[in-house]
């Protein structure tokens, strides 16, 4: 099984920056993608971001310039890297593990992810 920790969630102000870490431990799953997705309270599990393990990046077009996914070499940890928030920003952040392929080959959706993580808070004050 594959646990997944998140980090770095917290309070700051619009204009701000944060940066989310999430850590991927226990037996070893081939990785086929690493995500980022968030819930803001009322609405749906939205798909934030995505990286494979060629570097291949794809962002949702509400982050795109502001955010920025990367990961270490083996691909066990992925960082968030969050700027210019926003108070629509805010919501619970998730990081999730593809350990199959996608056939629909984008990785953007809940359904193509195995493993998720716990979430971790984020809130952007106006």
């Amino acid at each position: 099984q594959v646990q997944l920790v998140e980090s770095g969630g917290g309070l700051v102000q619009a204009g701000g920056s944060l940066r989310l870490s999430c850590v991927a431990s226990g037996r070893s799953a081939r990785l086929y993608a690493r995500g980022w997705f968030r819930q803001a309270p009322g609405k749906e599990r939205e798909f934030v971001a995505r990286i494979l393990p060629s570097g291949s990046t794809y962002y949702a077009d509400s982050v795109k310039g502001r955010f920025t996914i990367s990961r270490d070499r083996a691909m066990n940890t992925v960082f968030l890297q969050m700027d210019s928030l926003k108070p629509e920003d805010t919501a619970v952040y998730y990081c999730a593990l593809a350990g199959r392929y996608d056939s629909g080959g984008s990785y953007r959706t809940m359904m193509a992810y195995d493993y998720w993580g716990q979430g971790t808070q984020v809130t952007v004050s106006s």
